[in-house]
């Protein structure tokens, strides 16, 4: 057999020029791939890894390249610029607020008016979001929208249909939005609701076809939105899922979630309503969500939309997260399931530590993916140099994703502190400029400091077990 196999390499070895195409097909190959990849300007490191692996990678890093390499998104920026200018909220002053040219900023890059909340309840863990979630929907009249990242076809899933089921039935119109990747295994279970005439739409499905339309393997809606008849929004951290019910399992998730009325729900349904118009290519969608949302009257609580996704350059959550911790005077707290930040961050959460601020950092002692756990303790070292006080969650899995500024800015949304959420997933977040907002998250951050013991600096970190494990993770920061 081993001659067989000499006698073929050296028959093909042999064919004339053969390695001369190869070599040439390769050089050509890496110029123009690598030409396109210089092209979009991204990060030098980023860049330079993608060259590189498509260097070591002949042909095959193509294949690659295509699946998961960097994408970019075009939509109808005429309509949803003028969507935005028809279904906005009122202007509201800020300019006497503490936290004014964090919202001009957080306005400019998400093209979303500041608005305003009548009443903004927490909600802590997932048995008090289903409970309300399923009380809501039952009063609803009119519609029912819903936008997740995941959602399974367990007991959450079934309670949260039927309820959606018997308001179709009643001729509610019920549009649910589910990402094609996040949620794979609940295509089957909705038939019923099809059937009583819900609507069901899927968003950026994975498919494979002609070579030059490439596959959305990133680019995820990692959004969680509900707005039920223009007057009621859900939005936060949890998706629909066993995992994430505590009355259902002792391990799920620990995580909050928000119930808003006022003003801002108009401006959630326009992130709905651009995102099911984008997923459906239902062009005449906007309008007709713009004559279905009510108005309603302002309400105390100033609230910003915070939008962003791979559609626009300006990372519009990213900036609005190190632009309130350079703001703060006091304290930095902050939550998050998953902590891979650049360098913009980084430089953001050491430079308030050094000033002196109360920078706190709260993360699962165990994620629900290894590599992201080794990843973000390779950041560790240089935030407990600068004083920030790091510390991990357990036994349950932490996945809140908030912040807190002071006494005055809360952020609390669906975007992990990781380059993920921050550049490749579409994300909403809530920017609350009240002090008793404030208040309420301070009151669950300092909660779970109970379950959540300091790290320290000087803690045994083997070479094999935790430095070099961690080291190698961190490699792969620009993918997590």
């Amino acid at each position: 057999m081993f001659d067989t196999l000499q006698r073929g390499w050296d028959a093909f070895v042999s064919t004339p020029h053969l390695l001369t195409f190869l070599a040439v097909g390769w050089a050509l190959y890496l110029a123009l791939l690598g030409g396109w990849i210089v092209l979009q300007k991204r990060e030098p490191v980023a860049t330079l890894s993608w060259l590189l692996g498509l260097a070591l990678l002949p042909y095959l890093g193509f294949l690659v390249y295509q699946v998961f390499g960097p994408q970019k998104i075009r939509r109808n920026r005429l309509r949803r610029a003028r969507s935005r200018a028809t279904m906005s909220a009122a202007q509201l002053d800020a300019e006497d607020s503490e936290a004014a040219e964090l919202i001009r900023l957080s306005q400019a890059a998400t093209a979303l008016p500041v608005s305003s909340s009548r009443e903004v309840r927490l909600l802590v863990d997932g048995a008090a979001k289903y409970r309300a979630l399923i009380d809501d929907i039952a009063q609803a009249r009119h519609h029912v929208h819903l936008e997740y990242y995941i959602y399974q076809p367990d007991a959450a899933g079934t309670a949260v249909r039927d309820a959606l089921i018997a308001r179709a039935r009643d001729g509610v119109r019920v549009r649910l939005l589910l990402d094609a990747v996040g949620s794979p295994a609940a295509r089957r279970f909705f038939a019923p609701l099809l059937e009583a005439g819900g609507e069901l739409a899927w968003f950026h499905p994975t498919r494979f076809g002609r070579f030059w339309k490439r596959p959305w393997a990133n680019l995820r809606t990692h959004r969680k939105i509900v707005v039920i008849d223009g007057r009621i929004a859900y939005t936060g951290g949890m998706n629909i899922c066993d995992d994430q019910d505590e009355s259902r399992r002792a391990d799920a998730y620990r995580d909050l979630h928000l119930r808003l009325t006022g003003k801002a729900v108009r401006v959630l349904q326009l992130v709905f309503a651009e995102d099911w118009a984008y997923a459906t290519g239902r062009r005449d969608f906007l309008a007709e969500v713009e004559r279905q949302t009510p108005q309603a009257d302002p309400g105390p609580i100033r609230t910003q939309v915070l939008s962003s996704g791979p559609d626009s350059s300006w990372e519009a959550i990213h900036r609005a997260h190190v632009g309130a911790i350079h703001a703060a005077r006091r304290r930095v707290w902050m939550t998050t399931p998953y902590f891979v930040p650049g360098e913009a961050a980084m430089m953001a959460l050491t430079s308030a530590a050094l000033a002196g601020l109360d920078v706190r950092l709260i993360v699962p002692r165990n994620s629900d993916s290894r590599l992201v756990t080794l990843a973000a303790r390779s950041y560790f070292g240089p935030l407990l140099v600068a004083g920030v006080k790091v510390y991990e969650y357990g036994p349950r899995m932490l996945h809140s994703k908030t912040l807190l500024i002071d006494d005055g800015i809360a952020i609390i949304g669906s975007a992990n502190f990781d380059h993920r959420s921050f550049r490749l997933n579409f994300e909403v977040s809530m920017l609350f400029d009240d002090a008793g907002i404030a208040a309420e998250l301070e009151r669950f951050i300092n909660g779970e400091f109970a379950h959540a013991p300091r790290v320290q600096r000087g803690r045994k970190r083997g070479l094999l077990t935790a430095r070099l494990p961690e080291a190698l993770a961190r490699l792969c920061s620009p993918l997590l």
